[in-house]
């Protein structure tokens, strides 16, 4: 029987599962950034929280694959796996955090490593981020080749007053406006 490494097939995961650790550590804002550079053959994400942050000992269970918060599943596998996948494409991996002050992780990959994973879906992503979490603001700015694509929760929020964010015809605009924006900078064809 051959040893297998567990690993999510997409970027996009990846950030959902690393946001998704940013709502549990009540924050109300999450900023995903997200920089292609094929002049450095470099891309970056990073993502920052303005939550209940962590202590160096909180940081070093985090990194490990066999400790976690939660009841119901009993490893933590979301930043390890981070981790190594940035490891495997020649890439590294940084977390900052204070309790108080929030939390901000770095993961850059080597863009052409064969084994680097592809970026995935990240429209779906955000949808299922905002759909579980309207109260929450998302900032998620990508950017190719230094052109841009943002998006900002509330600025949304703000512009359609009373219906709710997470209201489907609402959702399915902003996944329409997400794959959009990210097709005329270049990410998708």
């Amino acid at each position: 029987m051959s040893h297998r490494s567990v690993h999510m097939l997409e970027l996009a995961m990846h950030i959902l599962d690393i946001a998704e650790n940013s709502v549990r550590a009540d924050a109300t804002t999450v900023v995903i950034t997200i920089i292609e550079n094929e002049e450095t053959d470099s891309l970056t994400i990073e993502i920052d929280d303005n939550g209940t942050g962590m202590d160096e000992d909180e940081i070093t269970k985090a990194l490990d694959p066999f400790y976690t918060t939660k009841k119901v599943r009993r490893v933590g596998l979301g930043l390890p796996m981070l981790r190594e996948a940035c490891r495997r494409c020649d890439g590294m991996f940084a977390i900052e955090s204070a309790k108080g002050t929030g939390t901000h992780i770095v993961a850059r990959f080597r863009n052409s490593h064969i084994d680097r994973q592809p970026l995935g879906d990240m429209a779906s992503s955000l949808v299922m981020l905002i759909t579980g979490n309207p109260d929450m603001d998302f900032i998620y700015t990508h950017t190719k080749n230094g052109v841009s694509f943002m998006l900002n929760t509330a600025t949304i929020k703000e512009a359609i007053e009373d219906v709710p964010i997470n209201n489907p015809e609402i959702l399915r605009f902003i996944k329409n406006m997400i794959n959009e924006g990210l097709k005329e900078i270049g990410v998708y064809d």
